[in-house]
């Protein structure tokens, strides 16, 4: 652990901690009153008090009643994002600025804590997770009985008698709407962890890789619900004679026809999400997945734009999200080279822009049309942002149709010199808190190994450059195969940036399952494929430039202003004189039409300038950029492992044998392992497979490891 000198603030420092205490402050007041609005929504006071008086000071000749909700269930969650890009903003230039003195940036806390829950359908989760949980379906059942008792206390014998109904069917009527209500909060939700490049997540210590098991969680739950909501219809309007109503789309009103479309593509969404389906037939999930805006366009016109207002900003902020990566995947990148390595695996080098910097365990996703044109896969950046200033590498492993095809292509096509990629990202984490602790353990399963090259090559540029104090670091990883040993030879990154591991306290154990040692004269070559530059292809630089947190925020804070004048001029020289200069009611579905419309428009023209302004920097620095001609080596590095001499960085080499000890025949006892760890704080980092990660989980959760903190790594949806 560093000495607390290390951490002594500077004044820049302490200017940066200040402004990022007030942002936190005012970011944290806005979240909890967005969730007190919650839990007053299915309340009388705000229902029938408080939203009227509301709508009565904001019922403009510009944006009707609509301009209540605007104001109190979307923009507050626009000014959470918008805080949230200025903190990033400035922690990135506070870490950039302070790096040379080693300090560590206090960020949140992050959200995982001390594994609950190990096994389960809610697979490893936390003691934080799981109180989050609780208290978020503590709101959903306060919701249901607050408006369930409250709609049931209307329904009287005469009512009933006046309708024509029995006093069961009035309450089935009344219930089924209830429980459509409490859908919509889950879906206000849902789209929150599927924003990659979220300035929200960050501030709850989370990645939208570690949070996609949140989406699942709700996307049940919203299902659930909407499916029991549209049941408990069917079932009404039987038994009261009004099956008619199911093919009914009124101007006016809810649209019964639009709701049942939507639910129909939910449920073709949900059966492709049964895991037996989606491993089995990833393409069918992953094509029917996109039913998402079917069923989105939908749900709007069935309950309106004023009350699809309530999950709006989640939405908002997943299209201007997935609007930047439509247009960063338009862009055909620089596939410099691949390594083929013996286990089915191989390493794709890419140029980089110098603008692009990212934090170990990020992860890119990745479009080659020639396997797929639609399909893309998120695979785990090996790189360093720092060590490897032109380069950027990923690691893909062969275990499945699309990673087979590439596989294939790349191992047997020996003449082939140009490959067309598309990317998507980095995504990564805002910050890593590794200087925090006494020893990292990183614990891996076959390929699961590649999230941790870049947390090692990290520790070895702060220990090479800023002879930094970093903790001791424990790889134990585990293999089926002899030849995945070459998987390890990647720890050691091919530089310009001259560097030595042999202050670096690095301790590799590495298991082979299956097989034997080896015969000494052993040995596997591997395959370098260089390929040849094409006009069209660009480096992979940052889609807004070096201060991308500021422009995300502009996108975000313009496009809804825009949004907000447009919307008003429509409604003030074209809604407002339909609605009360004549008899007539402007269409419910036009309006709802006409507001996904201009927040499509509006998102897409802004983010189009703001890339378009990135541009052309990053087209000047492409030209700059010259090809990457660096010299990668025909065999693997390590000579422990395939008696081959390495005639460039014999040092590193030596030292990565040196600290290299292979198990043959057995599997390692992660829990002697981890109880043998000294260590006043360790965190253990876990990737692979789930059974592993599990058995980690449950060791680190025990009383006897107090001094363990676990953290998972899983990118298996």
């Amino acid at each position: 652990m560093a000495d607390q000198e290390t951490f002594k603030k500077t004044p820049s420092e302490e200017k940066f901690g200040r402004v990022q205490s007030a942002i936190k402050i005012m970011f944290t007041v806005i979240f909890v009153g967005w969730i007190f609005i919650w839990i007053m929504v299915p309340t009388n006071t705000e229902r029938k008090k408080w939203l009227p008086q509301i709508r009565t000071k904001t019922n403009s000749t510009y944006f009707g009643i609509e301009g209540a909700s605007f104001l109190i269930y979307t923009s507050p969650i626009l000014l959470m994002a918008i805080l949230g890009c200025i903190y990033l903003h400035i922690a990135k230039k506070s870490n950039n600025s302070n790096m040379e003195s080693c300090n560590v940036p206090k960020l949140d806390v992050a959200i995982f804590k001390r594994p609950i829950l190990v096994k389960g359908p809610l697979g490893i989760v936390s003691g934080t997770e799981l109180a989050f949980l609780l208290m978020f379906i503590a709101l959903l059942i306060w919701s249901f009985a607050t408006l369930l008792h409250n709609g049931f206390a209307t329904i009287t014998p005469q009512l009933a008698a006046n309708d024509g109904q029995k006093i069961w069917q009035e309450k089935l009527d009344s219930a089924a709407l209830r429980v459509g209500l409490i859908g919509n909060i889950c879906l206000a939700f849902l789209f929150f962890p599927v924003a990659r490049g979220s300035s929200v997540l960050p501030f709850f210590g989370l990645t939208s890789e570690s949070s996609i098991k949140y989406h699942i969680w709700l996307g049940h739950i919203v299902m659930t619900l909407f499916t029991t909501h549209g049941l408990c219809y069917i079932i009404y309007w039987a038994v009261t004679n009004q099956i008619s109503e199911m093919v009914k789309w009124d101007k006016v009103g809810i649209s019964n026809v639009a709701g049942e479309l939507a639910l129909i593509s939910g449920l073709l969404m949900w059966i492709a999400t049964i895991p037996r389906i989606r491993r089995k037939f990833f393409e069918l999930f992953f094509y029917t997945h996109h039913l998402y805006i079917l069923f989105i366009v939908f749900f709007i016109f069935h309950v309106g734009i004023t009350y699809a207002c309530l999950m709006l900003p989640s939405f908002y902020l997943f299209l201007v999200d997935r609007y930047l990566r439509f247009l960063q995947s338009r862009n055909q990148v620089r596939l410099v080279s691949a390594r083929v390595l013996p286990c089915e695996a191989v390493e794709l080098n890419f140029s980089r822009g110098h603008g692009l910097t990212y934090n170990p365990t990020s992860i890119m996703f990745i479009n080659i049309p020639s396997i797929s044109k639609l399909q893309w896969h998120p695979f785990t950046v090996t790189s360093n942002s720092n060590l490897e200033l032109e380069k950027f590498s990923v690691v893909i492993k062969s275990g499945g149709p699309w990673t087979e095809k590439l596989y294939k292509l790349l191992s047997t096509h020996l003449t082939i010199d140009w490959l067309s990629v598309s990317v998507e990202g980095p995504y990564g984490p805002a910050s890593t808190d590794f200087l925090r602790h006494d020893t990292l353990v990183l614990i891996s399963g076959g390929s699961g190994i590649t999230p941790f090259i870049s947390i090692i090559r990290e520790l070895i540029f702060l220990k090479t450059t800023f002879k930094c104090k970093t903790p001791k670091v424990v790889l134990i990883c585990s293999f089926r195969t002899y030849s995945s040993l070459s998987l390890i030879d990647l720890i050691l990154p091919i530089s310009s940036i001259p560097y030595d591991i042999s202050n670096l306290e690095l301790q590799i154990e590495a298991y082979i399952t299956k097989g034997k040692e080896p015969q000494s004269n052993s040995h596997i070559h591997l395959q370098t494929k260089w390929f040849k530059p094409n006009p069209i292809d660009v480096p992979i630089y940052a889609i807004l430039g070096p201060n991308s947190w500021l422009w995300l925020g502009a996108i975000i804070s313009s496009s809804f202003v825009i949004f907000l004048i447009i919307i008003g001029i429509i409604g003030r020289y074209y809604i407002f004189p339909i609605d009360h200069n004549s008899n007539a009611i402007f269409s419910f579905p036009l309006r709802s039409f006409l507001h996904m419309l201009i927040i499509c428009g509006s998102i897409s023209m802004v983010s189009s300038a703001a890339v378009l302004l990135n541009k052309k920097n990053n087209a000047k620095e492409a030209k700059k950029i010259q090809n990457l001609e660096v010299p990668t080596p025909t065999v693997s590095p390590n000579s422990m492992i395939y008696n081959v001499d390495r005639e460039i960085e014999s040092l590193p080499c030596e030292s990565l044998v040196q600290a290299t000890n292979v198990h043959y025949g057995v599997r390692p006892d992660l829990r002697r392992l981890l109880f043998e760890v000294k260590g006043l704080s360790v965190k253990v980092l876990a990737s692979g497979p789930k059974k592993m990660r599990q058995e980690v989980a449950a060791i680190c959760s025990s009383s006897l490891a107090e001094n363990l903190h676990f953290e998972s790594i899983s990118f298996s949806w």
